[in-house]
């Protein structure tokens, strides 16, 4: 039988998964008196941090009534239970509080810091259950080496990683190996149909592949394609439409690299109802985005209006209230959005609607709007853009997508490498988390541009600093 294990929680886990007292399978759950104190002082206000306190309480005070004659020292049964082995199952662990007097530590901690509470309370168990492995669980890296220095054991949470590495997330592109035609076209088909061209191939490489990837070959004969469809006969592929080209631009935007190409293809392409483009700074995530959405709004009628959105959290020191309506609150933080729509309404080829259009009509059919009131509401034919979307959390990414109805379009842009939220990882971003989910459905589509296209100053000081 395997070692026991008790997991003391920090806070900080709790309220940024509140269901985290569930993640631990068989292992029992400590909870220090602080942690409590602390979920009741951080209960008060609108936040994400706030909500989440509030459902941990709930969830606490569920077990506990469940507990019935229960003696709380013995601990409260978690739900579940747990295959080990082929006939072995087993409970899940029980949910711990402080119920006896804390033994003083052998080292020094001021006892009015809520972190030295929390690492006493670990220090004490450690010393009362010998027997077991007691581990600190904690999203702040202070305590966590505060607990190593004093010999407990300490560790992130990790549940809510998407990947264990940044770099296995999936990119949307692949490049066909040199002898893939040698490989897969034994069977291959191909037709035309209401002007686009598809193929139909089989062979060992094609079963990697995902509805929505782009898969490409720069060999004598230029091949670019997206994964239309997967069956048990192979994968339907489409020829990608070419935007690289000065006659076929988008509000007078034209790609300017073979990923850009795939990103408008997926924006413009009606049977793609959710698009995820990541990329550094200068790579034209939201100029792209914005051209697309306007081609089809104000040029192809299919969507009523533009609805641009993002996490208002500061890259420094925050400014301080801002007055005036929501959307005039929100214009402070849509800079990107400004200097985009000033570079679509001075082209001079932006299409026969596009040459006579005005900034200021322009932007009559952009809304800006703030995340903290998208609860409750549906919105129709919609073109919805997440700006900065890597500082959302799985729960505010599931809360903000599953608003759109029947007609709209959702498309989420951002940069893994510049967080801003705290306790938001790479491996932990909403935005990472929809890219692994989202990336086997057929109606959705996610490029990684890779390459600058701002200036060769922004280019050399992206790989230079």
């Amino acid at each position: 039988m395997s070692k026991r294990r008790i997991f003391v929680l920090d806070t900080n886990v709790l309220m940024h998964d509140p269901a985290a007292i569930f993640r631990f399978d068989e292992h029992d759950v400590h909870l220090p008196m602080m942690v409590l104190e602390e979920l009741d002082r951080g209960k008060k206000g609108m936040s994400e941090a706030a909500r989440n306190a509030r459902q941990a309480s709930r969830f606490i005070d569920e077990l506990i009534q469940k507990g019935g004659d229960t003696l709380i020292e013995e601990g409260v049964q978690l739900p579940g239970r747990f295959h080990r082995g082929e006939d072995n199952e087993i409970d899940a662990g029980r949910l711990m509080f402080d119920t006896d007097t804390l033994q003083t530590p052998s080292v020094a901690l001021t006892e009015e810091v809520p972190d030295n509470s929390i690492l006493s309370t670990a220090i004490h168990l450690k010393v009362k259950y010998s027997d077991a492995d007691v581990v600190l669980v904690s999203k702040d890296i202070n305590l966590r080496i505060k607990a190593r220095i004093v010999g407990v054991a300490a560790e992130d949470y990790y549940n809510d990683k998407t990947l264990n590495d940044v770099d296995l997330l999936f990119s949307g592109v692949s490049e066909l190996p040199h002898d893939f035609w040698d490989t897969h076209s034994k069977n291959m088909d191909s037709w035309l149909e209401e002007g686009r061209t598809f193929y139909k191939l089989s062979g060992p490489l094609v079963s990697t592949w995902a509805p929505g990837q782009f898969v490409y070959s720069d060999q004598a004969t230029a091949f670019d394609a997206t994964v239309v469809s997967l069956d048990d006969d192979g994968a339907t592929v489409e020829l990608v439409q070419d935007y690289r080209s000065e006659h076929n631009n988008v509000w007078g935007i034209r790609a300017r690299n073979r990923e850009q190409n795939y990103v408008l293809n997926l924006l413009l392409n009606d049977d793609i109802d959710f698009v995820t483009v990541l990329g550094a700074a200068g790579t034209g995530k939201t100029l792209l985005a914005l051209a697309a959405g306007l081609q089809q709004t104000l040029d192809d009628n299919r969507f009523k209006e533009i609805i641009m959105t993002r996490v208002t959290v500061p890259l420094g020191e925050d400014i301080g209230f801002l007055p005036g309506t929501e959307e005039e609150k929100m214009e402070s933080w849509m800079g990107a959005l400004m200097d985009n729509l000033e570079v679509l309404t001075q082209s001079e080829e932006s299409g026969s609607w596009g040459r006579g259009a005005t900034q200021d009509l322009v932007r009559s059919r952009i809304k800006i709007r703030s995340m903290n009131f998208m609860r409750g509401r549906t919105f129709f034919g919609r073109y919805i853009i997440v700006d900065e979307a890597q500082n959302l959390t799985a729960k505010q990414m599931k809360a903000l997508i599953t608003r759109a109805g029947p007609g709209t379009k959702v498309v989420a842009i951002g940069n893994v490498a510049q967080i801003d939220t705290p306790y938001l990882t790479e491996t932990t971003s909403g935005l990472t988390y929809v890219v692994n989910r989202f990336k086997s459905w057929p109606h959705s589509g996610h490029i990684t541009l890779m390459q600058g296209e701002r200036s060769r100053l922004a280019d050399y000081a992206s790989d230079a600093l």
